[in-house]
C-alpha cells in the first residue's frame, strides 16, 4: 500500500487539488488469503482466467469456471453489501439479454404465447453468457478488486503494460472522486438558483453548460497537481519504494489456478466432442 505513495497519495495543498490522499472506494481491499499472494500474480491469474472462459460453449466446462470464481471469492472474503451492488449492476444488463436473445434466436420452440415464441438455442445462449460473465467478474472482484489502486498500478507496470497506461489508471483512481464531488457542487448551485431538470431545451442548455464548467474546472486543477508535483522533484516517471518478491507461495497458487483451468478447457473438449 506504500507504494508510489508520496507523488500521487502523499501531497495535500490545496493549490493542488488534494485532499489527505483519499481514493476512490474500495470495499474488496481488506485481509483475507489472497492477500499473501503477489498481485502480480493475481493479475495474471484473472486475465488468464477470462482469457480461457470467454470461448468456452459447453455448460459444463462454464459451470466449472463459475465454482472457480466462487472459490476466489470465498479466499477473499469480499463484504457482501459490495458484492451484491457489483453483481447486480452485472446481472441488470444480462437481464436485457434474456429479454431478447430467447426470443429472436432461430431453433426449436421450447414455449410459445402468440406471437413470441422461446427457443432453445436462445435460451443456451443466454445461459452460457450469464454463467461466463459472473464467473468473471468474480475472478476480478476476488484477485483484481482486493488490491488498492497503487498495488495495481505497480502490478501492471510489473507485467509490461505502457506506462501511459498505468499513469493513466492511477490518476483516474486518485481523482475520478474529486470531478464527482466537483460535479456534485455545480449541482447544488444549479439548484439553489432555482434550477429543475425537465425534458426540455432549457434543461439541455443548462446541463451542458453545467458540464463545460466541470470540463474547465478539471483543466485548472490537472494544471495546479501538475505544478505541485513538479516542484516535488516528479521527472514524468513514478518510483517505487518496495519491490514485489515471488515466492513459493505464489508459484503454488499459479500453478494451482493453471490446474483447474487445464481441467475446464479438458472439460470443453470432451463435451464438443460428445456434442
Amino acid at each position: 500500500a506504500g507504494w508510489w505513495a508520496w507523488p500521487v497519495w502523499g501531497f495535500t495543498s490545496k493549490a493542488a487539488g488534494g485532499n489527505g490522499g483519499k481514493v476512490f472506494d474500495q470495499p474488496f481491499v481488506r485481509p483475507s488469503l489472497l492477500q499473501g499472494v503477489d498481485p502480480r500474480v493475481r493479475l495474471a491469474c484473472a486475465g488468464l482466467f477470462a482469457v480461457c472462459l470467454a470461448p468456452l460453449q459447453t455448460l459444463t466446462a462454464c459451470a466449472l469456471g463459475l465454482a472457480l470464481g466462487c472459490v476466489f471469492l470465498a479466499a477473499a472474503r469480499p463484504p457482501l453489501l459490495p458484492l451484491a451492488h457489483r453483481l447486480g449492476a452485472v446481472n441488470i444488463f444480462i437481464l436485457f439479454l434474456w429479454c431478447v436473445t430467447p426470443l429472436t434466436m432461430p431453433g426449436p420452440v421450447l414455449a410459445q404465447w402468440g406471437f413470441f415464441s422461446v427457443t432453445a438455442p436462445g435460451v443456451r445462449l443466454a445461459l452460457l453468457v450469464t454463467v461466463k460473465s459472473n464467473a468473471i467478474v468474480c475472478a476480478f472482484l476476488a484477485l483484481a478488486a482486493s488490491m488498492d489502486a497503487p498495488t495495481a498500478g505497480h502490478a501492471l507496470e510489473r507485467l509490461g503494460c505502457p506506462p501511459k497506461l498505468v499513469f493513466l489508471f492511477l490518476f483516474t483512481a486518485r481523482y475520478i472522486h474529486v470531478l464527482a464531488q466537483e460535479w456534485h457542487t455545480l449541482l447544488v448551485a444549479a439548484r439553489l438558483r432555482g434550477f429543475r431538470p425537465r425534458s426540455d431545451l432549457r434543461t439541455y442548455r443548462t446541463l451542458a453548460s453545467l458540464l463545460g464548467l466541470l470540463l474547465v474546472r478539471s483543466y485548472d486543477r490537472a494544471l495546479r497537481v501538475r505544478e505541485a508535483m513538479v516542484l516535488r522533484g516528479f521527472t514524468g516517471h513514478f518510483r517505487s519504494i518496495a519491490a514485489f518478491r515471488a515466492r513459493p507461495v505464489d508459484a503454488l497458487f499459479a500453478l494451482g489456478v493453471l490446474a483447474a483451468l487445464t481441467a475446464i478447457l479438458y472439460m470443453e473438449h470432451l463435451g464438443r466432442t460428445h456434442a
